[in-house]
């Protein structure tokens, strides 16, 4: 059965990549390698973002001295992240397919022009067969401006290079109606636009990952939203991402539903920008209600009835009801003296243009 995707992202996680002793399991490694080879030849473009640099690198080390968790992280990324690629290499060159690095940070994708310049980066990756390998740059990023974990990353990845799926890889089969160690609980094999799963989420986060299933379904829910299917499976699961390709009704995971209609290029952009906002405009009721109704409008002056912050003319922005509850973020058309200045009055232009506005 050939496949309905052209171009997938696929995120594979620390707890898949690495043994209980922390170090890389090759095996693992060189069978998922196996697979995205076999997907190359079908036709199916592959952006992977791997983690596992920071346990490779842990596994690499015998640290005596005593470091903080900071110093820890870089010294093991840097290690880890040139054994890790140079193994992806490796295993790649066995079929003929090149690899390339990239190496991000979170604030990289806090502006239009940078974001872009990652796009064409890798897209010039993928028109030349190159399989970009996508991580974030442990070893500069500070606590504050990091990825929750690398499905955050993934999640803005796909969006940004208009992928069709994305595969998030961990060691469970998807998401439970219990704990996965529960025989009494079942696995959720499709997650509807606007299904509530809160019930159903485990908390505990993973060995040797930064997240846990809550990061990973809210970064399924906003993809998914977007316009991009998402599965969740297990990445220590013989022939997982072939058999998600071909049949992925009749494979165990949990799928997101995609929204039919998919965001544009830029409010994609927007849609993950919430963590770079410079400030907050706050509405009034009758804003929120307009802005959230069914006809497609800017945000207007009007219905703003606090600024916050510090922002510049096209800097990104949140937006916030009357009880202080984010609604939504944009990308400001103007700077944050002259948006008080007209602040609740009529007649001005829009704050926020629709195209550049996205509503949660």
């Amino acid at each position: 059965m050939k496949s309905q995707f052209t171009r997938i992202a696929v995120k594979i996680g620390s707890n898949v990549l690495t043994r209980k002793d922390g170090t890389l399991d090759v095996t693992r490694m060189s069978a998922l390698v196996d697979q995205i080879a076999e997907l190359r030849r079908e036709g199916i473009e592959v952006i992977l973002i791997s983690s596992g640099a920071v346990a490779s690198g842990r596994s690499e080390l015998h640290i005596d001295k005593k470091m903080d968790s900071v110093e820890q992280r870089q010294l093991y990324s840097a290690v880890g992240q040139a054994k890790l690629i140079n193994r992806y290499y490796e295993l790649f060159r066995e079929h003929h397919i090149p690899v390339g690095q990239v190496l991000t940070m979170k604030e990289n994708f806090g502006t239009r022009r940078h974001y872009l310049n990652q796009r064409g980066c890798m897209t010039v990756m993928l028109e030349n067969g190159v399989i970009p390998i996508v991580n974030e740059n442990d070893t500069i990023s500070v606590t504050e401006l990091m990825f929750t974990d690398n499905d955050e990353l993934s999640g803005l990845i796909a969006s940004m290079m208009d992928a069709q799926a994305l595969v998030i890889l961990s060691n469970i089969d998807g998401i439970f109606t219990g704990s996965p160690a529960d025989p009494a609980s079942r696995i959720i094999p499709v997650v509807e636009l606007g299904k509530d799963l809160t019930e159903y989420i485990q908390t505990e986060k993973s060995g040797f990952g930064r997240g846990g299933m809550i990061t990973k379904t809210n970064i399924a829910r906003k993809v998914a939203d977007e316009g991009i299917t998402v599965f969740i499976a297990n990445g220590k699961r013989d022939n997982i991402l072939v058999s998600l390709m071909h049949d992925p009704e009749g494979t165990l995971c949990t799928r997101f539903e995609p929204n039919r209609e998919a965001l544009g290029s830029v409010k994609k952009w927007i849609a993950h920008s919430e963590g770079f906002a410079k400030g907050e405009i706050h509405l009034n009721q009758r804003a929120v209600e307009v802005l959230t109704g069914e006809q497609a409008v800017s945000l207007l002056p009007v219905g703003v009835t606090r600024i916050e912050g510090d922002f510049e003319k096209d800097d990104i922005v949140c937006l916030m009801d009357a009880h202080g509850v984010r609604i939504g973020v944009g990308r400001v058309s103007c700077d944050a003296v002259e948006a008080r200045s007209v602040a609740g009055k009529h007649g001005q232009r829009p704050l926020i243009h629709y195209d550049y506005l996205y509503l949660e």
